[in-house]
């Protein structure tokens, strides 16, 4: 959506400010359904950085995760939090819906931009895998 949602943009600032990652979330974007769970970009980076820390092909990419202030200029430097508005929604323990499957079935991490949702609720749309 070319003006992204002021309501969805109100829940991921809440969710950065609160620095929770209880939040179910189920986007739609241009060719999937991603259900899971929001989380603050920082969180979000933190885990990213973990997976492929232990990973021997993939370690060296953890650097660019960790830490993100050193990275992008909108997160947090030190204790002071960022002012501008999320551009992205960033979910973890995620699944692409594709039918009666999710995958990956164990959750994945999304960064998903906001102005590429064109839908969206709040919660975690379940699947069936019979």
């Amino acid at each position: 959506m070319s003006n992204p949602d002021a309501l969805l943009v109100e829940i991921a600032t809440m969710v950065e400010s609160e620095h929770s990652n209880q939040m179910p979330l189920t986007v739609v974007v241009p060719g999937a359904v991603i259900t899971g769970r929001l989380a603050p970009e920082s969180l979000w980076h933190e885990r990213v950085a973990e997976v492929l820390t232990a990973s021997d092909h993939l370690k060296p990419f953890a650097a660019l995760f960790s830490p993100p202030a050193a990275h992008d200029a909108d997160d947090t430097v030190g204790d002071t939090p960022r002012t501008a508005r999320p551009t992205h929604l960033h979910l973890h323990v995620a699944r692409i819906l594709q039918g009666s499957y999710a995958l990956p079935h164990t959750g994945g991490m999304y960064r998903i931009a906001i102005a590429d949702v064109s839908s969206w609720t709040v919660g975690d749309l379940s699947y069936t895998d019979q």
